[in-house]
């Protein structure tokens, strides 16, 4: 995308029922996030030595990559295709980030990248599930 056309699709955004949509889900992970797993969840789990998965240490790169993306996807997706190439850029950016963690000094967390794929994938499902594509060879049977 170009920069004149970004600049005109800034230009024609408008306010829909599918963008809020899209930024409810994107906020709606924030606060889960914020208000509930960060301050009630994840000390709950690690001061009574839960095992539940890794949930409890991976919930920042989950609900932020579902946060992430739906939000980038109100903001600034208008088509179907440019909501999927938001969904897989945002996913593999924040997978490469979890990577790169070395040269910030930090290890890697395979549970993180992990947590990012797995979460990138429910959100592609989710759109699916939210904007069902209609599939033409279904009507031709």
């Amino acid at each position: 995308m170009k920069i004149r056309e970004l600049t005109e699709e800034l230009h024609h955004w408008k306010l829909s029922k599918e963008r809020v949509i899209h930024f409810s889900i994107g906020i709606a992970a924030l606060i889960v996030y914020e208000f509930i797993a960060r301050p009630y969840y994840r000390p709950y789990i690690y001061k009574h030595q839960i095992n539940d998965f890794h949930i409890a240490d991976t919930l920042g790169n989950s609900l932020g990559t579902i946060a992430t993306i739906y939000t980038l996807i109100a903001l600034f997706g208008s088509t179907r295709p440019q909501h999927i190439f938001l969904i897989n850029t945002i996913t593999i950016s924040v997978a490469l980030y979890e990577v790169a963690h070395p040269l910030l000094g930090k290890p890697i967390d395979p549970w993180d990248i992990l947590a990012t794929v797995v979460s990138g994938g429910i959100c592609y499902l989710l759109y699916g599930w939210i904007h069902p594509q209609s599939n033409s060879l279904k009507h031709n049977t």
